[in-house]
């Protein structure tokens, strides 16, 4: 990486009946890795809640809902390691998160 700027991440993760009746996920991996904040939030989309209490990521549980199949997606945004913790709160101000 050439700049300075924090890169972040964001994985999906997909869940159908079948899947989710076995307590598992049926498909996960990354929309995208190395991208700033803008596009993680684009990425990420509508209102996230923070996931484990240490703002480690942030989890958009209602991304998308294929009614069809029952399939569910979540999007998780995923701050580099070097963000401090003043600024993981800040972020999950911006995408909607409430202590």
């Amino acid at each position: 990486m050439t700049d300075n700027k924090q890169r972040f991440s964001v994985t999906y993760e997909i869940i159908t009946p079948e899947s989710a009746e076995q307590g598992d996920i049926a498909e996960d991996g990354f929309i995208a890795e190395d991208i700033g904040l803008r596009e993680a939030i684009e990425e990420v989309g509508g209102v996230c809640y923070e996931h484990n209490g240490n703002y480690d990521w942030f989890t958009n549980h209602e991304y998308d809902t294929d009614y069809s199949t029952g399939a569910h997606e979540n999007r998780s945004l995923h701050p580099p390691d070097g963000v401090t913790n003043a600024s993981r709160v800040r972020i999950g101000r911006l995408l909607g998160v409430r202590r």
